[in-house]
């Protein structure tokens, strides 16, 4: 008897902080108007994806006192761009970054719950820390913490957010929801949570909401982001897009699963990734190259080289070789891109570093810029639309992904092509679905459906 096919899950990520975004493109509309974030959504939802993701960030970077002007410049409030695209979609679950190491459970908590009831049970929230202070001065709370306790402020903000949501009961909610009534316990949404993180008590005033709790994202590259999701997410996602890496990564993920009583099933693991589409595979190479021609420019080579050097080096010939000279050792890492984690590893050994640059690029003859283009690359799919259905199949088939979040390297129109010439494919082998099969977002992921929390006896209250 042959085994199931596994199916496909794909969800549309709207890119945040990045130089792989091509801005500088003629077809390339607004980071920042809501036209750009409804095209990406509701492409999407044509093409049956599972979820919207919304990346975050907090704070635009800098690089040597300036705005890093790589990147975007600007993003709307998460919330206020879910709620909107919650009036313009029909089933397309909804996800946004929140940072836990900034906000607070109470609030937090009930805007999630506020946006899965207005979209009818398809919200999701991607669970980060921050790991900077360069960020942490925006806050109050200010500064940074540390990573073992920014995963246990994560964990218990996590826990706390759940009792509250669970404050109400759901089943009886949603079943009175037609006559405009609620049940409820004589003290609807009551809690009390303290711990060394939180100490609050209250009455949360959002009823349970469709879903029951949002759908939990996370990325967890470290050993303490792969326990932290393997015990309380719903989705991983990761970097990891090489099959060999993707499939240890998978492995090593679903195997911690077990000592937390879950299932394999409770936990779909989906990397980041790319993909150039052409006629044929030869021409979408060709393509591809001139894609990360123009996601590497001479000003991105001297920015990523700076990050390294820790020197001014606007003088440098970008189509040239690498510094003669040895990066600057010091304390002040004033041309790092604060704001940056992807940055901050260049500090960690910055000769050694170089010197694996100057290793490589010796031995295959690289200028700067193709160094660059190099060593920053990330795996995408590239080939004719049957060469990637086949890639991404593979991926899913055999145990190195449960799907993908796919980006676009032009916003907001990049992800059509995908849309219109992969999923067919796909759904001709029968690894994705034609149709949406569910309601909420937690049907199109294929995840068990929450039980209403056992309260005491309820009482009926007029809504």
């Amino acid at each position: 008897m042959s085994t199931p096919l596994k199916q496909v899950h794909l969800a549309a990520g709207f890119p945040g902080v990045n130089n792989t975004t091509v801005w500088s493109e003629p077809a390339a509309g607004s980071q920042i108007a809501f036209d750009s974030f409804r095209h990406v959504a509701q492409t999407a939802e044509r093409g049956k994806f599972d979820f919207f993701f919304l990346a975050e960030g907090l704070r635009l970077r800098e690089q040597g006192g300036k705005i890093y002007d790589l990147d975007i410049v600007g993003r709307p409030d998460t919330f206020t761009v879910l709620a909107a695209l919650a009036a313009v979609t029909e089933r397309i679950g909804l996800a946004g970054t929140i940072n836990s190491t900034f906000n607070e459970p109470y609030e937090l908590a009930r805007q999630f719950a506020s946006l899965d009831w207005l979209s009818d049970g398809r919200a999701a929230w991607n669970v980060v820390t921050s790991w900077d202070a360069f960020t942490g001065e925006n806050f109050r709370r200010g500064g940074y913490l540390p990573q073992d306790q920014r995963y246990a402020r994560a964990k218990a903000f996590l826990q706390t957010a759940g009792e509250l949501w669970d404050s109400w009961r759901g089943d009886e909610i949603l079943a009175d929801k037609a006559s405009g009534q609620f049940l409820a316990t004589p003290t609807p949404g009551a809690f009390a949570h303290a711990d060394a993180q939180f100490d609050i008590r209250g009455q949360f005033n959002v009823p349970r909401s469709p879903q029951g709790r949002p759908v939990v994202l996370q990325a967890g590259e470290s050993d303490e982001g792969r326990e932290f999701a393997a015990s309380s997410a719903d989705v991983i996602f990761s970097q990891y897009s090489q099959y060999d890496e993707a499939r240890a990564f998978y492995t090593d993920v679903k195997n911690r699963l077990a000592r937390y009583g879950r299932s394999r099933d409770d936990l779909l693991i989906l990397p980041a990734t790319g993909f150039v589409l052409g006629d044929t595979d030869a021409e979408a190479a060709e393509l591809a190259r001139e894609v990360r021609l123009a996601q590497v420019s001479p000003a991105t080579t001297i920015k990523f080289l700076e990050q390294l050097w820790n020197t001014d080096l606007s003088d440098h010939d970008p189509d040239g070789p690498l510094p003669a000279f040895d990066p600057v050792v010091s304390d002040v890492d004033g041309l790092i891109a604060r704001g940056n984690a992807g940055a901050r590893r260049f500090a960690k050994d910055r000769i050694g570093l170089a010197n694996q640059w100057r290793a490589k690029a010796a031995a295959e003859n690289l200028t700067s810029r193709e160094l660059i283009i190099e060593v920053t690359a990330r795996n995408i799919f590239v080939g004719s639309p049957a060469t990637v259905a086949d890639q991404i199949d593979r991926f899913v088939q055999q145990d190195a992904s449960d799907g993908f979040i796919i980006g676009a390297h032009v916003v907001p129109a990049g992800l059509d092509p995908f849309v219109d010439k992969v999923i067919p494919l796909l759904q001709e082998r029968g690894v994705y679905r034609t149709e949406y099969a569910g309601t909420t977002l937690r049907d199109h992921l294929g995840l068990t459906p929450l039980a209403a929390p056992a309260t005491h006896t309820s009482t009926r209250i007029s809504a």
